[in-house]
């Protein structure tokens, strides 16, 4: 509390006006009362040694002294009489040391005043240069690179949180891309004339031979019952202490957020409204076998640059992926975080993006393509804008690391450069933000990467032969796929592998021509005769032109990589184990009713769902069909099969040995059950399909298989 008029005492009992500071306040000449006005009045002129009324019993200001002691003097002189030579020089005297002492503390008080002024000035802040404050700021940034606060904007402690209802809020807004591509325009220009490297530029200077391993990293050490040298000493602290989702627990949202958590998932596929209510620093669940905590690794690990692409991601779940990165990350190791905005039109993804990460003073930052890349593309320029870092990390943008994830995913790389590591992969729900163990895998829960011929992912268990390989079941292990959403690999032998195939584009069910364009170009290059099973699973591909791989081949041959069949017979020799070489195809394409404009459609469903009748698109998809040389009816690993009322047919799971039940006679455009011996049947009026006795003069049993050469 700054002291008013005549020097008030502030709330802890101290006299604002003995304070330093309160008189450098009062002398710097502030204004208003009870502060810079009044009150440093006051303390100035206790500064100059001016009693205070209560300490020495006489007004205030030095003028009232000066008076009073005026008065006594005259007095004296009319009642001394014949002492007045004495008294008169004594008052000269008096006088003279009185104009001396006044001058002197005079000279005082202006030098103290200047000095004042001149350090004031000095600790000032140049418009040039940050303040103290500031600076005291990023000091403590630079040494913890956390911002204060948690994803609620409390402090870490504070167990209070706030809903963020009505929902969405500012993630709703869209910006004007085109706008600002034309901005960048000229710089981009700039930067392609200064010679940058493009991808095709790098596809083109790949490698004749790889570099060779130089760095020096001994191998993990496992001691039972010592805790690994990684492992944090104390439990993790929380984000909001009792706070939603703390230790990954489930946050669930009561029937009043039902209308804002559906347009959330509308609009970013997750239920971002538990997501922002739930801390950027929250405290996961230790998942781990309990073998991990004891492994001891050489401390000469390769340092990384995190790569994380986004495109119109949510707000928390994204910053929630850079916050768990930089709390569970070892600082020394951890070059650079590096965020690709695949051309996001979110407004909370531009200015607001740009101002928050400066809370880490560089050591995140963001990059922004110009057009659509896709995700794969972007990866690729996410290589080449991450500079500072041996090892790329290929992060989700809604993810979050675990406890002591960096050295067991990044040791492997730091013994052998041509490794590439991939982490288990646990399940956040997108609708509680509980964090789970993955299903599937062996008794422990290991699996291996594979997929099905129609280059579907799958996981399937770690076989006996790669647990003999280990001497403790918590080393790594050969996988021969990975999903491709996180991994991690050295950044060189990334470049001598030429990054991706540019050829490869957007990603994903935004476009399905595309991605199965990538399947083929894929197939093509690298599978051998391999690839007539691919193409046996997805027919409609064979005829899609997949663009110039003439040089992904001549890569394949200047390296002399060894053919598919030895992969599949050393790497990946379960896959046909559980994923059985698929027949040739006797027919395949959409499944038409003879001279009419229905066709069979799975309308998506799978594993015991009921297929329709619905009007033929030509776009394939859940009216794309084959039948293949084992008599089975398949719609990618789905077989079609007669329903348990023995009637209308359904859709469900089957390997090559199960549901052989189908025959084609193309001449009579019939397809009859074969455990049956009835026909494929139809109503269009109830869009039902269904087998049924066999009438050669019904026109609902006649149907026509019909290629389709787009997707």
């Amino acid at each position: 509390m700054v002291a008013g008029p005549g020097g008030v005492e502030n709330s802890g009992g101290e006299r604002a006006a003995d304070r330093p500071g309160a008189a450098r306040r009062g002398s710097g000449g502030g204004s208003g009362p009870g502060e810079g006005g009044e009150s440093g009045g006051g303390a100035a002129r206790q500064a100059r040694g001016v009693p205070d009324r209560r300490r020495g019993g006489r007004p205030p200001g030095g003028g009232g002294g000066r008076r009073r002691r005026a008065r006594r003097g005259k007095e004296g002189g009319e009642s001394g009489g014949g002492g007045c030579a004495r008294l008169c020089a004594s008052r000269r005297r008096r006088k003279m040391r009185l104009k001396i002492g006044l001058l002197l503390r005079s000279l005082l008080v202006v030098g103290s005043f200047l000095v004042l002024v001149v350090l004031w000035s000095s600790l000032s802040p140049r418009p040039d240069e940050p303040s103290p404050l500031s600076r005291m700021r990023e000091d403590r940034a630079v040494n913890n690179p956390m911002p204060d606060r948690g994803g609620n904007g409390l402090a870490p402690g504070d167990d209070r949180f706030k809903p963020v209802v009505p929902w969405p809020h500012v993630e709703g807004v869209e910006v004007d891309l085109e706008s600002i591509r034309r901005k960048n325009k000229a710089n981009h220009e700039q930067e392609r004339h200064a010679g940058g490297d493009n991808q095709k530029d790098i596809m083109q200077r790949q490698y004749l031979t790889f570099k060779p391993q130089t760095f020096t990293y001994r191998d993990p050490v496992l001691r039972p019952g010592v805790l690994g040298n990684f492992e944090p000493k104390e439990p993790e602290p929380h984000g909001v202490v009792g706070g939603p989702g703390e230790k990954a627990k489930p946050l669930v949202l009561g029937p009043e957020f039902k209308h804002a958590v559906q347009a959330s998932i509308k609009e970013f596929g997750f239920n971002m409204v538990a997501s922002d209510m739930i801390s950027l620093d929250r405290s996961v669940s230790d998942l781990r076998q309990e073998e991990c905590k004891y492994w001891h690794y050489d401390e000469n690990l390769l340092t990384a640059s995190i790569v994380i692409v986004f495109h119109n991601e949510g707000w928390s779940t994204l910053m929630r992926t850079v916050h768990s990165v930089i709390k569970r990350t070892p600082r020394k190791y951890l070059a650079e975080i590096v965020l690709i905005d695949d051309f996001s039109s979110k407004e909370h993804l531009k200015e607001k993006l740009d101002d928050y990460i400066k809370l880490w003073n560089g050591l995140v930052k963001v990059f922004r393509n110009e057009r659509r890349e896709g995700l794969i593309q972007a990866r690729s320029i996410g290589a080449q804008k991450a500079k500072l870092g041996q090892v790329l990390i290929y992060l989700d943008a809604h993810c979050e690391v675990a406890v002591n994830w960096y050295a067991p995913l990044v040791a492997p790389i730091s013994k052998d450069r041509t490794t590439c590591t991939v982490p288990i992969i646990d399940v956040i729900n997108g609708n509680t933000y509980e964090i789970v163990p993955q299903g599937g895998g062996d008794e422990d829960g290991y699996a291996r990467g594979a997929w099905d011929w129609s280059m579907l992912w799958k996981r399937v268990p770690l076989t006996p032969r790669e647990k003999r390989m280990r001497k403790t079941k918590t080393e790594p292990y050969r996988s021969p796929a990975m999903a491709g959403g996180l991994f991690a690999i050295e950044r060189d032998f990334f470049f001598e592998l030429g990054l991706y195939d540019p050829g490869l584009q957007i990603w994903g069910g935004e476009n399905f021509e595309i991605s199965y364009k990538n399947y083929v170009r894929v197939v093509e290059v690298w599978w051998d005769e391999y690839k007539d099973y691919f193409y046996a699973s997805r027919p409609e591909s064979k005829a899609l032109p997949y663009g110039d791989i003439s040089e992904l081949k001549k890569f394949r041959e200047d390296h002399n990589c060894k053919s598919f069949k030895w992969f599949m017979e050393e790497i990946a020799y379960d896959i046909t184990s559980h994923y059985p070489l698929p027949p040739k195809n006797v027919e395949w394409g959409e499944i038409r009713g003879f001279e009419t404009v229905y066709c069979i459609d799975s309308m998506g469903k799978t594993n015991g769902g009921f297929v329709e009748l619905g009007p033929c698109h030509r776009m394939g998809g859940n009216q794309l069909f084959r039948i293949n040389e084992a008599n089975q009816l398949m719609q990618y690993d789905q077989c079609l099969t007669k329903g348990p009322d023995g009637s209308k047919i359904m859709i469900t799971h089957c390997n090559l040995n199960e549901l052989k039940e189908w025959q084609y006679f193309k001449n009579l455009h019939r397809l009859t059950h074969i455990p049956s011996r009835k026909c494929l049947d139809r109503s269009e009026v109830l869009h039902q399909v269904f087998i049924s006795d066999c009438d050669s003069s019904k026109m609902t049993q006649k149907w026509e298989i019909n290629n389709i050469h787009s997707v």
